[in-house]
């Protein structure tokens, strides 16, 4: 084998592996057994129970009865629902809401002041780093700078029309069991709920991304009802998202901020 041919192999053995670590992965969370010991299995613990028990762990920052769980489910390891697998390696990020580019902890912060209704944790606290942990944790086996397949939520089709009319009766048809005929969720008997309320005090303000109807119809779409996921089709999911995201709810003074270099989607909220 000559030089050339030689080169010519190695051009290709280095293209075939960049284009290998651009694929995305399969979403695979850790085996809990992978946890370490100490300090820094400490803190993952911590991490995932801030996330899973969040109003009741973090009042201060906590402005309603919601846990982040309750949109990024299974402790933010199911894929089309925002899972938390994989977020670490690809933060600091661009976002088109913030018109800049952000840290993980701004991302966080983002929740707590908006899906939570509620208050920004301090960058260097013991909350912020646990949970920084645990999503570095579940995001073990994910290349730096890739995404997992199944990031954030699944497609939708955006040229469809939203009809709330109908909406409100998928709604009756399918969500009230769980979410309550008035959008007030159903209680754990702990001063929090089972099923998250969908409107109201408790729930998200109108500067969350659930507030939005396309972004609630791609969640709905892929992982509701409960344990139904993709029984809807786009049009109900859609409908459906439009009626609950405008009922009354609390409102973000912030959101007059948002999409500072334009770009503001359709749904987003005024």
């Amino acid at each position: 084998m000559n030089f050339r041919q030689h080169l010519v192999l190695i051009l290709a053995a280095l293209g075939g592996a960049a284009a290998h670590a651009q694929t995305a992965p399969e979403l695979k969370p850790p085996a809990d057994s992978s946890i370490p010991a100490g300090p820094k299995g400490v803190a993952i613990q911590a991490g995932k129970l801030l996330l899973s028990e969040t109003h009741q762990r973090l009042p201060v920052n906590v402005g309603n009865k919601l846990n982040c769980t309750n949109c990024h489910l299974a402790g933010g390891t199911v894929a089309q629902a925002s899972p938390w697998v994989g977020i670490w390696g690809v933060f600091p990020e661009y976002r088109s809401r913030s018109g800049k580019i952000i840290s993980l902890q701004e991302r966080v912060n983002d929740c707590l002041e908006r899906s939570m209704n509620g208050k920004a944790l301090a960058y260097n606290s013991d909350e912020m780093n646990n949970i920084l942990a645990y999503m570095q944790w579940l995001s073990s086996d994910v290349p730096t700078g890739v995404s997992v397949k199944g990031r954030g939520f699944g497609a939708i089709d955006q040229k469809l029309v939203p009809n709330g009319a109908h909406g409100k009766q998928v709604y009756a048809d399918k969500c009230v069991s769980c979410h309550g005929a008035a959008g007030e969720g159903v209680g754990n008997g702990a001063g929090g709920y089972a099923f998250p309320p969908l409107w109201g005090k408790d729930s998200f303000n109108d500067g969350a991304g659930m507030a939005r109807t396309f972004t609630a119809a791609a969640f709905v779409k892929y992982n509701m009802p409960l344990g139904q996921g993709g029984t809807l089709s786009d049009q109900d999911a859609l409908d459906v998202s439009e009626f609950f995201t405008h009922q009354p709810r609390p409102v973000y003074a912030g959101k007059a901020k948002d999409w500072p270099k334009g770009g503001k989607p359709k749904d987003a909220r005024n």
